[in-house]
This record gives C-alpha cells, sequence and structure tokens, in this order.
C-alpha cells in the first residue's frame, strides 16, 4: 500500500486526475458556446436560417453535412486555444527548461 501511496505523490496522479475533470468541463463549455452562440451567428452570416451545423449539400440522394464538420473544426480550435492560453497564463511552458 506505501507503494502505491508514493507512486500517487511522485507521479502527480492526483493533479492529472483533476486536469482531466477540469479538461472535461472546459470542452463542455466550449461545445455550448459553439452550439449556441457562435454556429447560430455563423449561420446567419452564411444567410442560412438557423444554426450553422444544420448547413448541408445535397448531391442526389446524398446529404453532406458541412456545417456540423465545420462547427467540430471551430470547436477544436476553441479549445486549443483555452489550453494554450492557460498554459501560457499558469507559465507551464517556462518549467524545466535549463538556460
Amino acid at each position: 500500500m506505501n507503494g502505491f501511496i508514493d507512486f500517487i505523490r511522485k507521479q502527480g496522479v492526483v493533479g492529472l486526475a483533476v486536469g482531466f475533470i477540469l479538461g472535461g468541463a472546459v470542452s463542455k463549455v466550449v461545445s455550448a458556446l459553439v452550439t449556441d452562440i457562435i454556429n447560430p451567428l455563423l449561420g446567419v452570416a452564411l444567410g442560412k436560417v438557423g444554426s450553422l451545423s444544420a448547413a448541408s449539400l445535397n448531391i442526389g440522394s446524398v446529404k453532406i453535412l458541412w456545417g456540423d464538420f465545420i462547427s467540430v473544426i471551430i470547436d477544436f480550435l476553441v479549445i486549443a486555444l483555452v489550453v494554450y492560453f492557460g498554459f501560457k497564463a499558469l507559465k507551464l511552458d517556462k518549467l524545466d527548461k535549463k538556460d
């Protein structure tokens, strides 16, 4: 049992778990932002009624949901920016650098 507790202390498993949980929460917030605010605004700007994610291209009987794909890309980019600026704000990019 002591070996397991030492492992948790040394490897920062608790911090990793907290980061994982917070990452999931940030992902939900960003997804809601993209779905509820950004997509409708882009839909209006592109002349679509409703959300961007509903935009599609019909070729015969095939329906290509390009709007949904763009929504997922926007979602990813916003999450990537939040992680990047959070990383910079916490100065984690300066750790372990030897001058």
